[in-house]
């Protein structure tokens, strides 16, 4: 009994040696090759198959240097005021929501992920909650803050980003809803942008709902608080 014991533990001990390797791997070459998909296109894409949909990915990489800065200071304003300051968690934020949603419970969860972990969660992971997929965010998105550091971070998010049916990253959605590159986005179109993330398959930034501008609003006041982004 004791000796099948000792081969199970093992075989698991290996199994978690080689997901370390195997995952670290992944967090070193992603830091120099960009990834070609994400799980959530794979997911996409399967969704579009079985209604019958006609399968669209559209996605166009550019460098950070390609991405108006407005659009990335549209973003941190939105999503992660303290993306430049934390190491990939902002504990105060978790706080606050903690409080939020024992405050309000029965309400819609507020939530409290960085930039960082919606990045490890794009690139490595599917988009189910869950305690087994939370704890491997938290695993990937300490890798991603150790091995990429925050301006490769804001490049991958940025680039993997879904932003309508179908469509993906800074360049794609500005050439999609604006015609124009991606470095020409104004702050107002940067905001827009920002503001339809959290439902990206609902909002449109060609027909923004009331709620949607009034979003919009509060990122562009918002970033106008924070100023500029200094990497």
């Amino acid at each position: 009994m004791w000796q099948l014991v000792k081969k199970i533990l093992k075989v698991i001990l290996y199994i978690f040696l080689a997901f370390i390797a195997t995952s670290t791997f992944c967090a070193l070459l992603y830091k120099f090759v960009n990834p070609p998909v994400t799980p959530l296109m794979v997911i996409r894409l399967a969704e579009q198959n079985f209604s019958g949909q006609a399968l669209k990915i559209k996605k166009d990489w550019v460098g950070l240097d390609s991405i108006s800065p407005s659009l990335q200071l549209a973003v941190v304003a939105s999503e992660d005021n303290r993306f430049l300051e934390h190491h990939g968690f902002d504990l105060e934020a978790i706080d606050k929501a903690k409080e939020y949603n024992k405050a309000h419970k029965g309400m819609k969860i507020r939530g409290a992920s960085t930039i960082s972990q919606q990045t490890a969660k794009n690139v490595f992971l599917w988009p189910q909650r869950s305690w087994v997929r939370k704890g491997l965010e938290v695993y990937f998105t300490f890798l991603i803050e150790v091995i990429w550091g925050k301006k490769r971070i804001m490049e991958v998010y940025l680039n993997v980003i879904e932003t309508g049916k179908g469509i993906y990253g800074a360049e794609e959605t500005s050439l999609t809803y604006y015609s124009k590159h991606a470095i020409s986005l104004s702050r107002s179109e940067s905001a827009m942008i920002a503001a339809l993330l959290p439902n990206p398959q609902k909002w449109d930034p060609r027909f923004p709902t009331p709620y949607l501008r009034s979003r919009q609003d509060w990122i562009l006041w918002n970033m106008d608080n924070m100023g500029k982004l200094e990497y």
